[in-house]
């Protein structure tokens, strides 16, 4: 069963190591750099530039419908042979939408409150970036479900950084 790992950029390279990824992404602000792990070629890494806000901010990049295409478009490319690791820089807001768009886009079939409760066990403090979620939502076609199911489990405990941890996807 193919499995994405969410961590934030203190655990990003243990976490590659631990889990043999494959594919990985990173979802940080502009001007980040992001030291790729050995063992995840450079095509099998997705870097988008964008930060984690939900309004346009100065000196910031708000998320657009062409970042979560992309990113769709990357999980989608992954072979789903070995796992796939997502990040940002504290693991909480931007590397969990992350994590929830990829489980939706892949098991388009699987109801996303299902999805959303997953991620909360998974993750006690994920508070996905409603941005990220909306757009996604929007370019999946799932009908303001993915953005309902998010706002049901509410914002995730407070936390300095996220501790790693995986969500399995259910797949026909």
């Amino acid at each position: 069963m193919p499995i994405l790992h969410v961590c934030p950029l203190s655990r990003l390279h243990e976490t590659v190591a631990a889990t043999r990824a494959s594919h990985m992404v990173s979802l940080m602000g502009p001007g980040a750099i992001v030291e790729r792990p050995a063992g995840i070629a450079a095509e099998r890494h997705l870097f988008l530039s964008v930060s984690d806000i939900v309004e346009p901010l100065e000196g910031h990049v708000l998320a657009g419908a062409e970042h979560m295409e992309r990113l769709i478009a990357f999980v989608r490319a992954w072979e789903r042979e070995s796992p796939l690791v997502i990040h940002c820089w504290f693991g909480i807001s931007r590397s969990t939408a992350g994590a929830y768009i990829a489980a939706c886009a892949l098991a388009p079939e699987r109801d996303e409150k299902e999805i959303a409760l997953a991620l909360r066990q998974a993750s006690p403090s994920a508070t996905p970036n409603a941005r990220f979620v909306a757009l996604a939502d929007d370019i999946l076609g799932r009908r303001g479900r993915m953005v309902e199911a998010i706002r049901s489990i509410g914002r995730g405990a407070e936390a300095m950084e996220g501790t790693p941890f995986m969500l399995q996807l259910n797949h026909r």
